[in-house]
């Protein structure tokens, strides 16, 4: 309290997260993509990559993203997008990007620690649905159950990947696929389902982490919102520039002084 007996503002400290989706990297840009990441160094405190980090899926695609992300010293954390399963060697992608530093969680949580702070993560690429009336129904052929049961899991995997992250005092939703249709504004409505589901919405209403990152989306709205929390759909083409960068507030402890 202070001397009006009012509670003394809790203080904060600003951490710098750069945020990207659909990077897609390929060897004939490769010098740009070095350079756009060699700027982040000393600038941020945290990268996060939305997913579609390759053009096709191809191994060679992934170095040249690992070679970028090998000198960084921040913590880079990023989720597989469907332009990364293409070729059938998303195994072989995430090798390589682990092997450069790069921490890759699916259907996960991790939880670092940013100039004393604890930031949690909880990732993955989520999937298709739709939203609203127009989800994708658990009924019928056998294959479309399976993309059903597909989300399904992704969801049960946030849930649990936000109870594991609950006590960080900043915490992260990193996906590739739209959780809300209100970052895909100018989309066609008609492709709306092909670029997420808002079935992924319920772990983030229930657990109320502090934003949510996405991509896929290259026509989409930068700024939407599930509830309370906002979302930022990070996507290369929309953000208009190489990174999208967000000031997170976080309360700095105090020790209590001893009477």
């Amino acid at each position: 309290m202070n001397v009006n007996g009012r509670p003394e503002p809790v203080p904060t400290e600003t951490l710098r997260i750069a945020a990207a989706g659909d990077v897609h990297c390929r060897e004939s840009h490769r010098s740009e993509v070095a350079s756009a990441f060699a700027k982040l160094e000393g600038n941020v405190d945290l990268l996060l990559l939305a997913g579609d980090l390759t053009t096709c899926g191809e191994p060679a695609e992934a170095q040249v993203l690992a070679d970028a992300c090998a000198p960084l010293s921040m913590p880079v954390i990023a989720v597989l997008g469907n332009h990364d399963w293409h070729a059938g060697r998303a195994d072989e992608v995430n090798a390589i990007l682990e092997g450069a530093g790069i921490e890759m969680i699916e259907r996960g949580s991790t939880i670092h620690e940013v100039r004393g702070h604890e930031v949690g993560i909880a990732g993955a690429k989520g999937f298709v649905g739709g939203f609203g009336a127009a989800h994708l129904p658990d009924f019928g052929e056998p294959l479309l159950r399976q993309v059903y049961r597909e989300t399904s899991e992704d969801v049960e995997a946030l849930a649990k990947g936000l109870r594991e992250i609950a006590n960080c005092p900043l915490r992260v939703v990193l996906l590739h696929y739209s959780p809300t249709d209100t970052t895909l504004e100018g989309e066609r409505q008609d492709i709306w389902a092909f670029l997420g589901t808002d079935r992924l919405a319920a772990p983030i209403l229930e657990h109320q982490p502090d934003v949510v990152l996405h991509g896929h989306a290259h026509a989409g709205h930068l700024e939407g919102r599930i509830g309370e929390v906002p979302v930022y759909n990070v996507s290369v083409p929309v953000i208009g520039r190489d990174f999208w960068i967000l000031e997170m507030s976080v309360p700095v402890r105090v020790a209590t002084p001893i009477r």
